[in-house]
């Protein structure tokens, strides 16, 4: 909009000489080339405007859209939209450009999100009291599948037609024989880990064959099974989320309920048992690994021959330590799996709610998991075991 005014644009709060009253005066020209100018007049003017002040344009010259974003900004969309409707004394021209400018930042400050609040004690609280609510439905889910899981496995136990053989041995060989791998060599190494840090620890009180006892303890009581059921965790329970997950997102699911299967039998059962059959025996290999790992490290680095290790892990180490660890393992197994399959049938629909899920079940297992592994340690230390 021309109107053959070339000075930079100026705005002022004036008071009338006939009734007193404020007015806002824009002159000159609200362009581009005058912004940085113009914006910083309007922010020093703001404080002292109130919500709806009298306003007049007969004094302006040129003005662009960059001009109406900056008065529609200091004004608000809603004072220039009332202005442009009962103002007449506002030029047509600028008045159709100051409505069509209001209400593009209308629309900008309705998707704007509302502006933080400064963080105090209360809202602190209010914090952790709506994450404990969360914690709380969260773990109800869990306890009402965990049951829908174990009535299916009651039904279903009593009918050898409706087992998931197949399903079930190909699910044994995908969480237990390639889990073989990574399971022995991480054991391997966290042993050998605590056996040079143990002898690091206790060579200087001359008592370096209580490595052994270190060793042999650690593995047979928790390390063996733990280390077992944290890579399961990370491993099995982030697969079981992204197969069930993807069938979900594919309407796979939905297809077996409309032909009368039930899903949990089809997808959860046979994931549930093989991991419960499998993961003692992992914890055990994982138990034997880490042991080796041990005895190689007191070997190069302590001089305990193979056979001074062998005698003294007899001697010191009570056989039922291990059947301890080992009595995790199915717990741990149930628990991963559940959460695992859970989190599956939660995705809901998107490549981006998988990638959620699964990340949500990892860490579901491997707190659930150290959380009983604790309860059970401080257990077997009350009864002496």
């Amino acid at each position: 909009m021309d109107r053959a005014s070339t000075t930079p644009g100026l705005v002022e709060w004036l008071p009338l000489p006939a009734t007193g009253d404020n007015v806002l005066r824009f002159t000159g020209d609200w362009t581009l080339p005058h912004f940085a100018a113009l914006e910083a007049q309007l922010n020093r003017l703001k404080p002292q405007l109130p919500e709806r002040p009298d306003v007049d344009f007969n004094a302006i010259g040129r003005i662009d859209t960059a001009g109406a974003g900056l008065i529609a900004v200091a004004l608000g969309p809603k004072c220039l939209q009332y202005l442009a409707a009962h103002d007449r004394d506002v030029p047509r021209e600028l008045r159709a450009l100051l409505d069509t400018v209001s209400e593009a930042v209308a629309e900008i400050y309705a998707q704007r999100p509302p502006p933080r609040r400064n963080f105090g004690f209360v809202d602190m609280l209010a914090d952790v009291g709506a994450s404990i609510s969360r914690v709380e439905a969260l773990g109800v889910k869990l306890l009402a599948f965990i049951g829908l899981t174990l009535e299916t496995l009651a039904r279903g136990a009593w009918r050898p037609k409706r087992w998931r053989v197949t399903s079930l041995v190909a699910h044994m060989e995908q969480t237990g024989l390639d889990a073989v791998p990574i399971v022995a060599l991480l054991s391997f190494l966290i042993g050998a880990v605590i056996a040079f840090l143990g002898a690091t620890a206790l060579q200087r009180y001359g008592a370096t064959v209580f490595t052994v006892d270190l060793v042999s303890y650690a593995f047979l009581r928790e390390l063996g099974v733990l280390l077992t059921a944290i890579i399961l965790a990370g491993r099995t329970a982030s697969a079981f989320t992204a197969q069930i997950g993807s069938m979900k997102i594919g309407e796979e699911v939905d297809a077996m309920r409309t032909m009368g299967l039930d899903p949990v039998e089809l997808l959860v059962l046979p994931r549930v048992l093989a991991l419960m059959i499998v993961t003692p025996l992992l914890a055990f290999l994982a138990t034997l690994a880490g042991v080796v790992g041990g005895a190689l490290v007191c070997w190069f680095a302590l001089n305990i021959t193979p056979s001074m290790f062998i005698s003294v892990f007899q001697t010191d180490t009570p056989l039922h330590y291990l059947w301890l660890g080992l009595a995790k393992a199915p717990i741990f197994a149930f628990l991963i799996a559940v959460i695992g399959c859970h989190e599956g049938f939660k995705v809901a629909g998107s490549a981006q709610s998988v990638g959620e899920r699964t990340t949500s079940s990892v860490v579901q297992s491997i707190f659930l998991v150290i959380v009983v592994d604790a309860l059970a340690a401080m257990f077997f230390m009350e009864m002496k075991w």
